[in-house]
């Protein structure tokens, strides 16, 4: 650069026109110089070959010329007219479609070769366990299945899996983590690949600071105290994100419902390592439970719905009570959809906390239902039944319920209304009618019975622990009996009054299918038998059954049952009273009530006691299930039970499990049969045997 000042050094100047060297040179007509002579000329001239492929000869080395054009007083000559394109400002590179081509990676042909190709992967396992086995689960490179199309493939899967390692070792705060993956070749196997990713965790991240920006709670750290972390641990972010769900999900059962938790702010500091914690938090108004409210298409009205809560107005709010109004409407089946809302109100209470009314949105569900099942064992032969049920017929929750079997020993229809929380929730109220033809080894029997029932009982939404009924029957009843008095079968009529009662602990884990627990059984029935002369007597069973799992496939089931009949002789009792074992919920392998006590022409007549005993082992896979099971047991013409004489079978099951409950196939044998038991019994039906 010039100094100030001074001019501009200049080039040098063009040279003249005589200056300029020429080949060959003729006389100047201003000018004396000669003429080069021809033969001159062509002495100078190369020899030149006649052999049109011989290699050119090498070029004289010749001095660097500079060519440049003529500048008169330092301007460039015009370039022409200027294209106006030139002048337009270049386009943003964010509005460009950014979509690479497509690739031979990314072209599928049946015809195409592929390659084949290994994995590896290393290092991760220095950051934790069970983290390879997570990266394998979707590793891209796993996933191909060891081919592709070509090495550009293996490469981009490649890439992929990088950038999976990082993420992984993020997740658990190793944010410093790197990884790089190799393609090479496999020596000794031609076309074949082996792709390595290497990871390098670095250094672990962990919790320098925790800090809650939310307002005053009552206690004072409730959010603090549900935010499970601590200064030291690892920036973990399945951890990190369980924890803020825990405030998210815990203080709502705490009094605080319109909790909102919002983003989280961690600040890194690479020289540490370490990160700063900083979680804000919205708690909203304490409140307490105020009224229901609700609107749609109502399928209750208020007063019915006030049946339903387990709270008082006034109570702290706690989630898990209005989750539970809500399971039970659900419950009823009686909605296409239902859902309950905490709604502000901005009453403020004494205490200090707000009214928070519950709003239940409603519309109407279809209230008829078909429903029927279906099965067979040998002795009681095949059983059908189907149920038609309208269970808002008499609002609120008044069912009537139609009931028809059909069957080849067993055939009656039945009428039952049915009050579902009546007046109380989970209490129900039956009246029940029926008509009954029955068909057995053991007795033939016309039977009407009309009864009522109280009850609380478990629901497929809620078991629960403790069950009961108890209610009153009137039966009248025509059946075949033996007169051992006169040798021979004759028909008696019979009139009973019957005060049922059950009370059923459940501790075990499923209606359908348990898996653990246990459940006892308690029935007692004090009855009069009115058949000539009135007979009071009282009936009484105690059954207890338990359930251990083994492992997460093989579940032990054990059951043990005892019954008695006490105050009344055994042939006053009408036949279909009497105490009987052996079918398919007995003791399986022998026929339906055909252990016990037996006529002089081979059928059974009952007893007045009766034990049982029963053990599965219910080996489980998938959908499927293989249960090898073990009966015994035996009803007694004495009004005590004993273990003398018991009969024991054994067998097999099949096992289909359904969203319904299991479907059933067992096939047992008596191993102590007596003269007139089959070899063999089958058994199908739903749910498992107990």
């Amino acid at each position: 650069m010039a100094k100030p000042g001074t001019a501009p050094a200049k080039g040098p100047s063009a040279p003249k026109p005589e200056d300029r060297p020429n080949s060959t040179q003729s006389a100047d007509p201003r000018g004396d110089a000669p003429i080069v002579p021809e033969a001159e000329f062509d002495s100078a001239l190369p020899p030149l070959s006649g052999d049109l492929n011989a290699p050119l000869e090498a070029m004289p080395n010749a001095p660097a010329t500079t060519t440049t054009p003529a500048v008169a007083g330092n301007v460039l000559p015009p370039t022409g007219p200027e294209d106006p394109q030139l002048a337009q400002p270049l386009t943003p590179l964010a509005s460009y479609d950014t979509v690479p081509f497509e690739t031979a990676a990314d072209i599928k042909d049946k015809d195409a070769p592929q390659i084949r190709y290994d994995t590896a992967i290393v290092g991760l396992d220095k950051a934790a366990d069970g983290l390879e086995a997570r990266y394998k689960a979707l590793s891209a490179l796993r996933e191909g299945g060891g081919k592709a199309a070509n090495a550009t493939q293996v490469s981009a899967r490649a890439k992929e899996d990088e950038a999976l390692a990082v993420r992984l070792l993020k997740s658990l705060g190793y944010y410093d983590a790197a990884a790089v993956s190799t393609i090479e070749t496999v020596p000794g196997t031609p076309g074949r690949l082996k792709a390595t990713v290497s990871a390098q965790p670095g250094r672990l991240y962990t919790l320098s600071s925790i800090t809650v920006e939310a307002g005053p709670t009552t206690p004072p750290d409730l959010v603090r105290s549900q935010l499970p972390l601590k200064v030291g641990d690892a920036i973990e972010a399945e951890r990190i994100q369980g924890s803020e769900a825990n405030v998210s999900l815990v203080l709502p059962q705490r009094g605080y419902p319109f909790v909102k938790v919002g983003d989280r702010d961690i600040l890194l500091d690479d020289q540490t390592p370490t990160g700063a914690y900083t979680l804000p938090v919205d708690t909203g108004p304490r409140s307490s439970f105020g009224q229901l409210r609700t609107e749609g298409d109502a399928v209750f009205d208020l007063d019915h719905l006030n049946v339903f809560p387990r709270f008082k107005g006034g109570e702290l709010y706690d989630n898990r009570l209005a989750d539970d109004l809500r399971d039970a409407l659900v419950g009823t089946a009686l909605f296409s959809t239902v859902s309950v809302e905490p709604v502000r109100t901005g009453q403020v209470n004494a205490d200090g906390t707000e009214a928070v009314d519950l709003l239940v949105r409603q519309t109407k569900g279809p209230a008829r239902t078909l429903a029927g099942n279906a099965g067979y064992s040998t002795g009681q032969g095949i059983r059908a039944e189907g149920t038609w049920t309208h269970r808002n017929l008499f609002a609120p929750e008044g069912a009537l319920i139609g009931s028809v079997i059909a069957g080849t020993q067993e055939q009656g229809a039945s009428a039952t209304f049915r009050r579902s929380n009546a007046g109380k929730r989970d209490r129900t109220f039956n009246v029940i009618a029926s008509a009954n033809h029955s068909n057995y080894d053991a007795y033939t029997a016309f039977t009407g019975t009309l009864g009522v029932r109280w009850s609380y009982d478990s629901t497929p939404i809620w078991q629960k622990k403790l069950t009961y009924y108890y209610g009153g029957e009137l039966v009248g009843t025509n059946e075949s009996v033996y007169d051992f008095a006169q040798g021979k079968n004759v028909r008696r009529t019979y009139g009973i009054v019957a005060l049922p009662t059950q009370v059923l602990f459940d501790r075990s884990d499923s209606l359908l299918n348990p898996a653990k627990g246990y459940r006892l059984r308690v029935n007692i029935s004090p009855e009069t038998s009115v058949q000539g002369s009135v007979s009071p007597y009282v009936r009484a069973q105690v059954e207890g059954t338990f359930y251990y799992p083994v492992s997460q496939s093989i579940v032990i089931a054990g059951r043990a049952k005892a019954a008695t009949i006490q105050g009344i002789a055994r042939d006053d009792i009408a036949p279909s009273r009497r105490l009987y074992g052996g079918g398919g919920g007995s003791v399986r392998g022998y026929g339906y009530q055909r252990l016990g006590p037996f006529d002089p022409n081979g059928d059974p007549v009952g007893g007045r006691s009766l034990n049982e005993f029963a053990l599965e082992a219910r080996y489980r896979f998938g959908d499927f299930g293989i249960v090898p099971f073990v009966d015994a047991g035996n009803s007694y013409e004495s009004s005590t039970p004993n273990l003398s004489a018991l009969k024991i079978g054994a067998g097999i099951g099949g096992r289909f499990y359904t969203n319904f409950g299991p479907l059933r196939f067992d096939v047992a044998t008596p191993l102590n049969p007596r003269k007139g038991d089959g070899k063999v019994a089958l058994y199908i039906s739903i749910g498992q045997a107990f």
